[in-house]
């Protein structure tokens, strides 16, 4: 896994920084999930988060970015406000892995080369692809591991704030929501179709979950020509 950091952090590294501005980070906060079991609270971060970011600014309104993001996604129906989710008392615990690809814009400029930069919201939106195991509930309900893995793609929302903290660190709180196109993270879809009849839950929405926390940002590059994009 050190190896695919390595590629993720050198791909966005240009051979000449002179051209564009670049920024590689870190992220660190909390995660919770909304599906099937568990709670429903939009924001309650219950599970540590933590990953890696680097963005290309191509102008001082947008940017391409991209991330790695570790965390487990952990739901307890005794939690919940819903009767019916206590009385069933079903509890999930999974651990992702997510890459993440997209753009981010920012409400105002944010050149960093500009002394009076000082902060914006920004919006952040692309793809997902979130690696998780796969899991089932017995009819007793008993949390039980299919022995596999699966991809769900998904797609990012996320609003945040940044900042410029000094001459080439940004520093952002931001809180973003993934809708993903897979109900199997929370066991309440087993993946193998031979387990189809322990399938629960409402079959017409799928799963999301939501990261809440801060990056922290090293920017580095000459100032670049904005006005050719």
């Amino acid at each position: 896994m050190k190896y695919f950091f390595l590629l993720l952090l050198c791909a966005f590294i240009p051979r000449n920084v002179d051209a564009q501005i670049y920024e590689v980070g870190v992220f660190a906060g909390g995660s919770n999930f909304i599906g099937d079991v568990g709670a429903t609270d939009y924001i309650s971060p219950n599970q540590a988060a933590f990953g890696v970011l680097a963005k290309w600014n191509r102008s001082a309104r947008h940017s391409f970015r991209a991330s790695v993001i570790f965390s487990d996604l952990k739901g307890i129906d005794r939690d919940s406000d819903d009767p019916r989710r206590i009385e069933r008392d079903y509890e999930f615990d999974t651990s992702i892995i997510e890459i993440s690809a997209g753009m981010e814009f920012t409400f105002f400029d944010f050149d960093l080369h500009a002394i009076d930069t000082k902060g914006t919201p920004y919006l952040y939106s692309g793809i997902t692809l979130t690696n998780h195991d796969n899991y089932y509930f017995t009819n007793s309900g008993e949390y039980v591991s299919e022995d596999t893995s699966s991809w769900a793609l998904g797609i990012p929302i996320v609003l945040g704030y940044k900042t410029r903290i000094a001459d080439q660190f940004v520093l952002a709180g931001e809180i973003g929501a993934r809708y993903t196109f897979s109900d199997e993270l929370d066991g309440s879809t087993p993946d193998s179709e031979d387990r189809e009849s322990f399938a629960f839950g409402n079959t017409n929405n799928t799963d999301w979950y939501m990261f809440t926390g801060i990056t922290l940002t090293y920017t580095f590059g000459r100032r670049p020509c904005y006005c050719n994009f």
